[in-house]
């Protein structure tokens, strides 16, 4: 019997160490075989087609932001990568960006969302929410414990109070979306946060059969989190080395990554229907 298959798009929003190209990929492809990993769990097994597009804009770089017509029809599932640009940005990629998830979010009513780190930002940013940096310009990294709500219990089939991911940000969403922040949203459409940090109050948004973030990454393993650090702490971004390397001890235990994947895929073939 052939088996359901998700077809998926990846907006990517950044290229990864050179490193991790070459051992991993891209962004697209972390996510391919996280998300088949994750279909290949699902009971029954659910297939994974993914189309990636980077979509940076910027000097040199090749990508390109598509436009509506661009996206054929039959893709009805989409996630925004991470990236080290700031979501609350105005650069005309970014904007390019925006004004595409607002077209796609009122016209197409059968797609579903879902973004990490940046993809969270900048679809909390479409929705009318506010995204800055922490006023204590501390950043988030490696693995971190997160507190689940009710509704992210119920979305991990979990009676666990927390779930564990790689963070790897300053920046966050510090209000949460809703028909007062944006037109894009009606009265009728509850936007719930499933966990919180006491970095990050707002670690993911969940808007029923529509749209499922995380600040927290999904796909990164060790070397990833390591090459992650020491390219922000070689930007400049990460100015606190003992912060860094403390954060790099963490990197090798174990996450919860393929857990919220599942639960993204559940959103995606419409499982989460009946979610309370």
């Amino acid at each position: 019997m052939a088996k359901d298959t998700i077809k998926m798009l990846v907006l990517e929003t950044d290229t990864t160490h050179p490193e991790t190209q070459e051992r991993r990929g891209g962004f697209g492809h972390v996510f391919n075989d996280l998300f088949k990993q994750a279909g290949d769990a699902h009971d029954p097994p659910l297939g994974v087609e993914t189309d990636m597009h980077y979509v940076v804009e910027d000097g040199d770089d090749p990508g390109h932001v598509p436009t509506i017509d661009e996206i054929p029809h039959d893709v009805r599932a989409i996630i925004i990568s991470g990236s080290m640009y700031d979501a609350h940005g105005n650069d005309p990629w970014i904007l390019k960006l925006v004004e595409l998830l607002t077209q796609l979010w009122k016209t197409r009513p059968e797609m579903r969302f879902s973004g990490v780190c940046f993809g969270h930002q900048i679809l909390c940013r479409t929705l009318g929410a506010k995204v800055e940096p922490t006023s204590s310009g501390v950043w988030e990294l490696a693995h971190t414990p997160m507190k689940l709500t009710d509704i992210g219990k119920s979305l991990f089939r979990t009676e666990d109070d927390t779930i564990h991911l790689h963070q790897m940000h300053q920046d966050q969403v510090t209000t949460v979306p809703s028909h007062k922040t944006t037109s894009l949203l009606s009265p009728d459409d509850e936007v719930r946060v499933w966990a919180s940090t006491e970095h990050t109050a707002v670690q993911g948004i969940y808007l029923q059969d529509r749209l499922f973030t995380s600040q927290g990454h999904l796909g990164f393993d060790e070397k990833m989190v390591h090459r992650q650090i020491e390219m922000r702490q070689e930007s400049g971004g990460i100015k606190d080395d003992q912060h860094a390397m403390e954060a790099k001890e963490t990197a090798s235990l174990i996450h919860d990554g393929v857990i919220v994947a599942a639960a993204i895929l559940r959103l995606y073939h419409g499982e989460d229907r009946d979610l309370k």
